[in-house]
Order: structure tokens, then C-alpha cells, then sequence
């Protein structure tokens, strides 16, 4: 596997997800109310996965961005799903939630995409 596959787009986007999701998908019903239960180190993990995959030269900005920023809002889908399938009433409309979850996700991943330029600016290794 190259340093350009795809696969690693993917590999990070499911790190991001685990980092983002596994501290908000325990917390309580009630606990759970967004934006104030994703804020902490799993919107860390979102900025440090895009630092690093923008940094080694993984994919083109937009791609990248977008890619790790969706696992921010997916992580609220999953959630939400998780809430339905248990028949617990969620903390407020799922598609707020998403939206917020979405934002939420592209700013962490701007931060860190625009650190990453930084360091790939400083690297022969720009991607094609």
C-alpha cells in the first residue's frame, strides 16, 4: 500500500470515527445534548487525523477535509440510530443534530488540514 492509496483516506476517516464516537456514543440520553458532549479529545483526534493525512500527502485538500470531517456527523447518525433501535427519544431533532455534528466536524478538520499544509508545504511529497 502506497502513500496515495485510498485506503489510507478510509483508514483515517474510520480512526476519526472510533476517536469521535466511542466517548459520545457511552455517555447518557441526557448527557448527550450537542454541541457540548463532542467537544473534547475526540474533535482532537478529528484534527490530528487530518494534520496527519494532509502532512504525509494522502489526498487533495477538499477530499480530505470533507472525508474526515464526515465522520463527525456520522458519529451522530450512529447515535441516533443506536437511540432508535433501543426506543430512547434522542435530545433534540436528529436533523439539528447532524447539522451541528457537521459544522462541528469542519471546523476541527479545517484546523488541522491547514497545519498539515504547513508540513507538506515544508515536503517534496505533494500529491498529485
Amino acid at each position: 500500500m502506497t502513500r496515495d492509496s485510498r485506503a489510507w483516506r478510509w483508514i483515517g476517516f474510520l480512526i476519526a470515527l472510533v476517536g469521535v464516537g466511542f466517548p459520545y456514543w457511552q455517555l447518557a440520553t441526557e448527557q448527550a445534548g450537542l454541541p457540548r458532549a463532542l467537544y473534547g479529545p475526540g474533535l482532537v483526534a478529528v484534527g490530528v487525523i487530518a494534520m496527519l493525512l494532509r502532512a504525509f500527502g494522502a489526498g487533495r485538500f477538499l477530499t480530505l477535509w470533507l472525508l474526515i470531517a464526515a465522520a463527525v456527523p456520522v458519529t451522530v447518525l450512529v447515535r441516533i440510530a443506536m437511540n432508535a433501535a433501543r426506543g430512547v427519544a434522542g435530545t433534540g431533532p436528529a436533523v439539528a443534530d447532524v447539522v451541528v455534528g457537521f459544522g462541528l466536524g469542519l471546523g476541527a478538520s479545517l484546523v488541522g488540514m491547514l497545519v498539515g499544509s504547513l508540513f507538506l508545504l515544508r515536503s517534496s511529497r505533494r500529491p498529485k
